[in-house]
């Protein structure tokens, strides 16, 4: 008999002949909330990091405290830009081997309830405990109920609370303090489920990195827009320079090019090839962690800058030679290599070029 969480249920009977070249490379691949259970204590904070980013829509802010004294403060969310006081819900996140229990929480609870009455915050509008092993049944129950979940935490104040809270002072559950207590909505306390984080977390750019499973489909690639754009001038004006330096002349606006059906040809395929590096570099800011489209430009760079700097008849011959050579750049060390295309390689070097990293007419 397997645990009814055993991943090995997943995995296909071996005399089914259903096994493909991914298990015998990589394994029986583990289920995401069975992984999450294996995370390490530090794996975990990263891992509620990245969730974090996740609450980007439902709040003004998000604040992650961490370190002693943190008051019972975990992933805060702001409601308003007034912090504290225009509302505010709080994460309180958890790593034990084990689901928590009413143990695990009774002192989270205290801190919320004192910190809030000597002032250092009013009350939050929610506040939910996450765990890689999620709640255990005990602790769900008590947080469905909240009468219950209040007497419960009343009685285990004097073990758990009146010496766990702050060091500096005794917390004990008298005077001001009870009468708050009394008062204090139990509601507020509720639990995020591991199947929760993992939903909201696959909608942050980290979640391809830390579980694989490969990126979305990438949307196709907008045409470029009839009139340019101010974020273009900078590599058009380069285009342009390029195409003056072929023909010995100048050629200082977009509308001159209506005469030469050669180079206006060029110049729609070489926009084309920059809004597809455009596509590629808004695709990677929802799927894949901050810098990676970078790193992409920086193996571009290099795998052009020789070329770029070696001598050419003029600047439209120097343009030409770089972005056929970006087309040959290998990028498989990448984690965008599987969505990108000749196309991009191509625009990134426009993109390198709008910021003067490469240039097609160099001084003589």
């Amino acid at each position: 008999m397997t645990d009814k969480g055993d991943f090995r249920k997943l995995a296909p009977n071996p005399k089914s002949g259903l096994y493909s070249p991914d298990h015998v490379t990589a394994g029986v691949p583990i289920p995401k909330g069975r992984r999450v259970e294996l995370f390490s204590s530090d794996e975990w904070e990263e891992f509620t990091e990245e969730w974090a980013s996740s609450l980007s829509t439902s709040y003004k802010h998000i604040v992650r405290f961490a370190g002693a004294g943190d008051k019972g403060l975990d992933v805060v969310g702001f409601i308003t830009g007034e912090t504290f006081s225009g509302g505010w819900d709080n994460y309180q996140c958890k790593h034990y081997d084990h689901p928590l229990t009413p143990t695990d929480i009774w002192v989270e609870i205290g801190k919320i309830i004192y910190y809030s009455l000597i002032g250092e915050f009013p009350p939050p509008r929610k506040h939910y405990f996450i765990a890689p092993k999620s709640v255990g049944t005990t602790l769900g129950k008590l947080l469905a109920s909240p009468e219950k979940l209040k007497q419960e935490s009343k009685t285990n104040w004097p073990k758990y609370c009146e010496n766990g809270i702050s060091k500096a002072h005794i917390a004990r559950l008298d005077g001001d303090l009870l009468l708050h207590f009394e008062k204090f909505d139990f509601s507020i306390f509720s639990s995020k489920s591991v199947v929760e984080l993992i939903s909201g977390h696959s909608t942050t750019p980290f979640h391809a990195v830390r579980f694989g499973g490969g990126l979305p489909v990438r949307p196709v690639p907008s045409k470029p827009p009839t009139e340019i754009e101010p974020s273009e001038s900078r590599y058009i004006q380069q285009l342009l320079e390029a195409y003056g330096d072929r023909d010995g002349e100048t050629i200082s606006d977009v509308s001159i090019l209506e005469k030469k059906l050669e180079l206006k040809r060029d110049f729609l395929r070489q926009r084309e090839r920059f809004y597809h590096a455009e596509s590629l570099r808004n695709f990677a800011r929802d799927t894949v962690p901050e810098g990676t489209y970078e790193a992409l430009q920086e193996e571009i760079f290099h795998g052009v800058v020789d070329v770029c700097d070696a001598h050419h008849t003029d600047g439209f011959s120097r343009m030409r030679a770089v972005v056929t050579q970006s087309a040959n750049v290998s990028v498989t060390s990448s984690a965008l290599s599987g969505v990108t295309k000749v196309q991009d390689k191509q625009g990134i070097c426009h993109q390198l070029a709008n910021e003067d990293r490469v240039t097609w007419v160099q001084k003589r």
